[in-house]
């Protein structure tokens, strides 16, 4: 089953202290004022903020959803998803793992204990 741009707006804005701002034009999601998720709305993806393990295993499980930013943001581990080929399960692990990576220390840990893995 394949998720919508709405999915992504939906699902990011539940993680705790997410909020909406724009990048280049597009809309992107962020925690402590930084961006862990990037939405391509009229491309249909989204670029989530991954280590380059994460990166590395999403496109071993995903590899025709997902692939990393070309260039040295890629290499750091920004991974594009492919919204038509996932489902909600994927999506929502990556957004997760974004906003862990990019959520401030003290934030991630008071939040740990929260049901938020799917």
């Amino acid at each position: 089953m394949s998720c919508l741009p709405e999915d992504v707006r939906a699902l990011a804005l539940m993680l705790p202290e997410a909020v909406e701002g724009a990048h280049q034009g597009h809309p992107d999601f962020r925690v402590g004022g930084r961006i862990f998720a990037t939405l391509w709305t009229e491309e249909e993806r989204v670029v989530l903020r991954l280590s380059p393990e994460q990166q590395a295993a999403a496109t071993e499980a995903e590899p025709d959803a997902c692939e990393a930013v070309p260039g040295a943001w890629g290499e750091r581990g920004w991974t594009s998803l492919e919204l038509f080929a996932v489902d909600e399960d994927f999506l929502r692990s990556g957004l997760l793992a974004a906003w862990r990576n990019t959520a401030p220390p003290a934030l991630v840990a008071r939040t740990a204990a929260l049901a938020l893995d799917p």
